[in-house]
């Protein structure tokens, strides 16, 4: 570090020290605090904290030197800022250049995170993850200070990114109830402080222009494959002189900005989740940060927005770690301090491959539309990778914030299990409140059209989906199952039960002698008929008279009874069904509908074949 800031660093002493005329001290403070900058932001190495110190201290007494403050004050365009880019860790060897980026912090208590996804299709259960994390962290800080979280919208794809795309994603982000406090901001509608960033490298020397075609490209790429090298640029526009540039730039060729990577330095972060990572930059070579055609590339364009946004802390799945060291050089070219970084693990299909379509559903809006919970979904995608150390697995909202950590996520895949998520959601269906669960099963019967509209609903529906929570709110694993439940209720399938040899013993004990008895009661007496449509919920006593006259009791009269109203041997409480299907007839649309009047035609019918069987 001496070596590398002693020449400036001891004219900034001695200037500071010196009892020489103003004009000339101040003049020597600018000299050499111009070279120290060049020097850092060639190298990429901080100084020492005096010497960042004293060149605080000139930046806040600009009366003193004007012209070295002003020189300060344009800091960020020579590539340093006061608290300096990387820092370096004890012991490590400057002379190498071995970066080390162990924390954002600006000493203040604000946090800054930001949920950045590609508006290319539906929002995964990975991204939603990642959104998770960074809300509940967001959350959590601002109850102790300030904090933000952020969108953004990374869609500098053209070709693939569509503002559907986004929209959905927006949703399935409110659905889950993870409002963001800024955004979202576009990168699409950033591109000119991406130029002018560029410039400001271009102007330090720290990137150049490269007018090399795409079949140049491809043969060093090919190149390096037979020599078994990574395929990295060669550098051949790096060294070219202005002459050779503005010949080119005349020529009207276009041409590409690529980022000068120093040689032979090792860049360290302090990964929150995966400890030390490092990476030498011999591996990667100069690379694009803008392309031919003027657009930036997304590497680029991460860093510069994560620095204009004043991002504290990445949280993001671990596929974006390679991406890193690019960011980590970009940030210190532009005098700007990294921020910590998070790099959580990735969500793997029970068989441990990459969870894909195959695997069923993958993205929250399928998991919405199959009718599940937003706050199950949530819980669920927090345990994926996180544990609060202990064998609690069910957490509201304002538990995850209270109990959340970076610390507490595991460095291993997770593995989603959608048997676990059934489970899971079916505790929360529980566990709500009944007349929220009605509420919610209303919404989504009028969406699947099987309830009529808000506008026509009355006493009836209240009572239906009042019964429906009775029945089914312990069963229910989706909401989405209601309506399959329903429907099965709502079938008579008479003759398919009779003819199975399930119910042959039924029909052996008096099954046609339960049957005559509820036609004629329901079409010769009327007394049934009256029944189910004054007093539907009474229906038990009806059972009990009826095996009083026919002095049946017992399975030998409650099956044959079910199977007359239900068509089916088995299912919830004859008399719920009773009432379930009766009330249905004023307000439910479903084509699955068999009213009570139909189904006592079938089985009069039935009672007639089988006295025609009789009598042959």
């Amino acid at each position: 570090m001496g070596g590398l800031l002693g020449g400036g660093g001891r004219s900034l002493q001695s200037a500071l020290d010196t009892d020489a005329p103003r004009a000339a001290a101040e003049t020597a403070v600018a000299s050499s605090i111009f070279v120290i900058i060049m020097r850092v932001s060639l190298s990429g190495i901080k100084g020492s904290p005096t010497r960042g110190a004293r060149l605080a201290q000139l930046g806040k007494a600009p009366g003193r030197f004007p012209r070295a403050a002003g020189l300060f004050n344009a800091r960020h365009h020579l590539g340093l800022r006061a608290s300096g880019a990387l820092r370096l860790a004890p012991g490590s060897c400057a002379e190498r250049g071995d970066l080390r980026c162990y924390s954002a912090g600006n000493g203040l208590e604000s946090v800054r995170v930001r949920f950045a996804p590609s508006p290319t299709g539906n929002l995964h259960v990975g991204g939603a993850r990642t959104a998770l994390y960074n809300y509940l962290y967001a959350q959590q800080k601002a109850k102790s200070g300030s904090s933000a979280f952020v969108l953004r919208v990374e869609d500098t794809d053209k070709a693939r990114s569509t503002r559907e795309s986004e929209e959905a994603v927006l949703r399935d982000l409110t659905w889950l109830g993870l409002n963001w406090d800024e955004g979202p901001l576009r990168q699409s509608e950033r591109g000119d402080l991406y130029k002018q960033r560029a410039q400001e490298l271009l102007d330090k020397g720290l990137a150049y222009k490269c007018f090399c075609t795409d079949e140049e490209i491809t043969a060093m790429k090919e190149k390096a494959a037979e020599e078994g090298k990574p395929p990295v640029y060669s550098g051949r526009w790096a060294s070219a002189s202005e002459g050779e540039v503005e010949e080119m730039i005349q020529r009207g060729e276009p041409y590409a900005v690529r980022f000068r990577v120093p040689q032979d330095e090792l860049v360290t972060i302090q990964d929150a989740i995966r400890g030390e990572v490092t990476w030498n930059t011999n591996t990667l070579g100069d690379f694009i940060i803008m392309r031919s055609d003027g657009s930036p590339v997304y590497n680029f364009c991460v860093a510069v927005d994560d620095a204009d946004m004043s991002i504290t802390e990445v949280v993001r799945a671990e596929e974006h770690l390679p991406n890193t060291l690019r960011q980590v050089l970009i940030y210190n070219a532009l005098g700007i301090e990294p921020p910590k970084f998070a790099h959580c693990s990735l969500i793997l299909a029970p068989d441990r491959s990459k969870l894909s379509k195959r695997h069923g559903a993958t993205s929250v809006g399928e998991f919405k539309e199959e009718g599940y919970l937003s706050e199950a979904l949530m819980n669920y995608l927090a345990l994926l990778g996180w544990n609060d150390g202990t064998e609690q697995e069910i957490f509201s909202k304002d538990e995850l914030i209270d109990k959340f950590s970076l610390e507490r996520i595991t460095k291993s895949a997770a593995v989603f299990d959608k048997q676990k998520l059934n489970w899971m959601n079916s505790q929360y269906i529980r566990q709500m409140e009944p007349a929220e669960l009605e509420r919610r099963l209303t919404d989504l019967w009028v969406e699947k059209g099987v309830l009529v509209p808000a506008e026509a609903q009355g006493e009836a529906t209240g009572a239906i989906m009042k019964k429906v929570v009775e029945i089914f709110q312990e069963a229910l694993i989706t909401l989405n199952q209601s309506v399959d439940e329903l429907e099965t209720l709502l079938h008579f399938p008479l003759e398919e039960t009779l003819a199975s040899s399930k119910a042959k013993k039924c029909i052996e004990g008096g099954f046609f002698d339960v049957a005559k008895y509820v036609v004629d009661s329901y079409f010769e007496s009327g007394e049934l008929k009256e029944l189910v449509e004054t007093e539907p919920e009474n229906f038990k006593a009806y059972i009990k008279k009826v095996g009083k006259e026919l002095g049946i009791k017992g399975k030998n009269l409650f099956l044959p009874v079910r199977i007359c109203m239900t068509g089916c041997m088995q299912g919830p409480d004859v008399g719920d069904q009773v009432f379930l299907v009766k009330t249905a007839e004023a307000c439910v649309t479903s084509d699955a509908l068999v009213s009570f009047e139909e189904r006592m035609e079938v089985l009069r019918q039935v009672v007639e074949k089988s006295r025609q069987v009789v009598n042959c």
